[in-house]
């Protein structure tokens, strides 16, 4: 069960052409640089850019095929784009019930467990000018889940807000991917969001599909421009196994392996995704002495890249 896609788009200044799937449950990124055709490949997968071709199936369900388009309103997908676009008239509860009346009643429960999922209880009596931007998306994606979506598609959810906000809105976001049960579709191009909020890559390259897959095998590879790319990263994931107070710093369990990273807000027991950057990395022959480095971990070279710089 997956969402299939194999569309293609051309216009005279760009051409869109990407073939992939999307698993049945948790959250694939499509990557890239603007301009790459991420939020062109969210909209032909909404509906809402019939002059695409190919095919785009949801489990059994043909949403388009050669001679076939079912509408965007019959695909009952959750879209969030980049600006919330809610009512200024209404307040927060009334911008998640206007959302809620198209599941025609089915989604009540939803809304209520969503509400407490998203922490929006004490806004609900707000007016939408009076909320920061973190707020606002927040409302926006509660809007797009009451109706109980198959889907959700998420346009760059982090995009324009400071980093203050961001912080705020990013638990948020990996504890929707956590606990609901429906695939979502991403659209970023910020390699700290993909590692913290993915599970899935699709990396796109001039409207193409460079690669997909799970996201720390394709953050690896190194056959492809993200490994020499200034953000170059591998994600690892662990739990949290102690947490030094004194020092502020966590001990991490990786298998067999042990990391120390600043604590945070994390907690003992926590499940927690690292992303280790290839700038961070020295290589050296001998133990390191005398050295602030936290981290220093016994290891084989197994490969190399051949790609120039």
């Amino acid at each position: 069960m997956s969402l299939q896609v194999d569309i293609r788009r051309a216009r005279e200044e760009f051409s869109l052409e990407a073939r992939f799937e999307v698993p049945s449950r948790g959250a694939t990124a499509l990557f890239g640089p603007s301009g790459a055709g991420k939020t062109s490949i969210l909209r032909c997968v909404a509906g809402l850019d019939p002059a695409a071709t190919g095919s785009i199936h949801l489990d059994e369900e043909c949403w388009q095929d050669s001679g076939h388009f079912l509408p965007p309103e019959q695909r009952h997908v959750g879209y969030v784009f980049q600006e919330a676009s809610l009512f200024d008239h209404l307040d927060v509860a009334g911008n998640i019930d206007f959302g809620l009346r198209r599941s025609k009643g089915t989604g009540t429960n939803l809304r209520d467990e969503l509400i407490d999922l998203l922490a929006l209880e004490p806004l609900l009596e707000r007016r939408v000018h009076t909320l920061s931007g973190g707020e606002r998306r927040r409302v926006a994606i509660v809007r797009a889940l009451a109706p109980a979506p198959r889907l959700l598609l998420l346009d760059e959810p982090l995009a324009g807000l400071d980093r203050a906000r961001k912080a705020e809105l990013m638990p948020y976001l990996e504890r929707l991917n956590r606990q609901l049960d429906l695939p979502i579709l991403l659209v970023s191009h910020d390699l700290d969001e993909v590692a913290r909020l993915a599970d899935h890559l699709v990396l796109l390259e001039h409207g193409r599909v460079a690669a997909a897959g799970p996201l720390a095998d394709t953050l690896a590879r190194l056959d492809l421009s993200l490994a020499l790319a200034e953000d170059a990263s591998a994600v690892l994931t662990g739990r949290v196994r102690a947490i030094d107070d004194a020092w502020g710093l966590a001990q991490i369990e990786l298998g067999d392996t042990e990391l120390i990273v600043p604590a945070g807000s994390l907690e003992p027991g926590m499940d927690v995704r690292l992303r280790i950057a290839a700038r961070d990395v020295s290589i050296a022959l001998d133990r390191p002495t005398r050295s602030s480095v936290l981290n220093v971990l016994p290891a084989t070279v197994q490969g190399r890249s051949d790609r120039p710089p």
